[in-house]
């Protein structure tokens, strides 16, 4: 894979293979393509050489059925603040066809999984800001991507917030065997 803005050279050759079910952290300092690489593999950069396959589907002939089976959290929060938690779920549900009763049992099963049941009727905005992670990872889970990308997912939070988010994502990894693959800067999180 190789992609550059003008004549900077932001990925040059990157070959790599990320297994099913694997947690897969991209290290590096601000600047050395990470963020380029999420936003290949998310399906939002277009201008790129090379051959890329995620999930079994070419990124340039079959990114629509990428998209259907992806989990995106980006780095910047995605959340309605004026919303409530249960809102911002539901919105992004339909996003993804999920309806009704289907939506209804997706969004309590993840509330559960990640801790959020009690804040479900909550606005956003009064959420701390471990908790709004957790809201934005049952974002991109609703789903039940097979693969979920997470850009700098602890941007922001406390220690105890960045571990909490470690042992959820953790479980649900375990449980699902969802692959995910994560960028970030601090190596105690890659690791």
């Amino acid at each position: 894979l190789v992609f550059r803005y003008g004549q900077r050279l932001a990925l040059d050759q990157l070959d790599l293979k990320i297994s099913a079910g694997q947690i897969f952290a991209l290290l590096g300092p601000n600047g050395s393509g990470k963020s380029t690489l999420f936003r290949i593999l998310a399906t939002l950069e277009c201008n790129w050489q090379g051959r890329v396959t995620v999930l079994g589907n070419d990124l340039r002939q079959e990114a629509t059925s990428i998209r259907q089976r992806l989990g995106v959290v980006f780095q910047s929060p995605s959340l309605d603040k004026k919303l409530t938690v249960r809102e911002n779920l539901r919105c992004q549900g339909i996003l993804y066809g999920l309806q009704r009763r289907e939506l209804a049992n997706r969004i309590d099963e993840v509330a559960q999984q990640l801790g959020i049941r009690d804040r479900l009727d909550e606005r956003a905005e009064t959420l701390s800001g471990g908790l709004k992670r957790r809201v934005e990872l049952a974002k991109g889970l609703l789903h039940r991507p097979r693969l979920l990308l997470m850009d700098e997912p602890s941007t922001g939070l406390d220690p105890a917030s960045r571990l909490d988010l470690w042992m959820a994502l953790s479980q649900l990894q375990h449980d699902h065997q969802v692959s995910v693959v994560l960028t970030t800067h601090l190596l105690e999180e890659a690791d």
